[in-house]
């Protein structure tokens, strides 16, 4: 790109850093985005931070009080555009601006539109150097779920699956435990640590009933907000869910029309918020209303995890938009339960596509990771 800056490999290093310290805010700081930021000067770091959780202090913040004095002639590099605006805070940039930073370097200029260059044009205002664009698809990618809520006003919606070669995720019987192994497992709860709600719906919690927590050591208040996709205000209130509302935030998303006062009011006193929704074109639960409804609510990033009439749903609506795949080497058949239920497809221009972005091996499974063809 004609007038780019050029980036040194000691750049390259300190914003990838930086990246990292921002991906420990995921699933903590919503409705904020995650974001990281390395102070340096003369070759040394002298500050780190990022967004802590519930999105207050700002990554920025954080490095400057750590560095304190050091800031003073330093170098920034920070993986969103500073902010300009106040807030419960006042702006990053101003921060940055009155520590005496030299220079800011930035992955990804912040599309909300209370920002949106505002605090590029701060700082350089200010007689700041400003620079960005430095490894920016991945701080895009990164919080692709805070893009998702400014720029459609819904999260990011990633579909978590565990099956069998053939996609099957229990035997006709209904069994499931377990399809694939521990390492698997515990890369399921790890994300779960990143995201901010797991959906699923009634079937599943009927089926298993699952906790639908966080349960890796170190980990455990890291759990999500739990939504249940229940048209009909089915969710039994002696469900594992139900029982936990108090503990963990809980959510059940049904139909309004027709929604029983009395049910709703038995589930309020154990904790469980009702969320009511109108129906799809197919007279569904309308699951795009729902996720709009979690965006209005400061949600950026939600984990569906199952079951496979849901997942079909959700598929068939084109709210998918990046699936997490944990595949067992091992095969049920054509009479086991599918991930996917039938999507009533006719022509292959309309099957969604993938990329595939991730492979890697967790004992003797595979964990895919894939994005829309067409990404946020």
């Amino acid at each position: 790109m004609a007038g780019a800056p050029a980036f040194s490999p000691e750049d390259d290093a300190h914003m990838a850093a930086a990246l990292a310290l921002a991906r420990r805010g995921l699933g903590q700081v919503a409705p904020n985005p995650a974001v990281g930021c390395v102070l340096v000067r003369d070759g040394r770091v002298v500050g780190r931070g990022w967004t802590q959780p519930g999105g207050r202090p700002h990554a920025e913040t954080e490095a400057l009080r750590r560095a304190g004095a050091a800031a003073r002639g330093a170098t920034a590099y920070v993986t969103l555009e500073p902010c300009c605006h106040h807030g419960r805070t006042g702006p990053c940039a101003g921060a940055l601006i009155e520590a005496g930073i030299a220079r800011v370097v930035v992955a990804l200029r912040d599309p909300d539109p209370r920002v949106d260059g505002g605090g590029f044009a701060m700082l350089r205002a200010a007689g700041i150097r400003v620079d960005f664009g430095l490894r920016e698809a991945e701080a895009a990618e990164l919080n692709a779920g805070f893009l998702s809520r400014i720029r459609r006003g819904r999260p990011l919606l990633t579909l978590k699956c565990a099956t069998t070669l053939d996609g099957r995720i229990a035997l006709r019987s209904g069994e499931s435990r377990w399809v694939t192994g521990a390492e698997s497992r515990a890369a399921g709860h790890a994300l779960r640590a990143t995201h901010d709600v797991i959906l699923v719906g009634l079937g599943t919690v009927l089926a298993d009933d699952p906790e639908l927590t966080c349960r890796l050591p170190g980990l455990e208040g890291r759990s999500p907000i739990r939504a249940v996709a229940d048209s009909r205000l089915g969710l039994p209130l002696t469900a594992k869910l139900a029982r936990g509302a108090r503990q963990v935030p809980t959510w059940l998303l049904c139909v309004e029309a027709g929604a029983d006062r009395r049910r709703i009011d038995a589930l309020a006193e154990c904790g469980v918020e009702v969320i009511q929704l109108g129906r799809d074109a197919d007279g569904k639960l309308d699951l795009a209303e729902g996720l709009a409804a979690m965006g209005g609510r400061g949600v950026t990033r939600v984990l569906l995890e199952g079951g496979g009439r849901l997942a079909a749903a959700a598929l068939r609506a084109g709210l998918v938009d990046r699936l997490e795949w944990f595949r067992a080497a091992r095969l049920i058949g054509g009479d086991g339960i599918p991930a996917v239920a039938a999507l009533g497809l006719e022509r292959m221009d309309d099957v969604p596509g993938f990329v595939r972005t991730g492979v890697r091996r967790l004992g003797a499974d595979l964990h895919e990771s894939y994005r829309l063809a067409e990404p946020v």
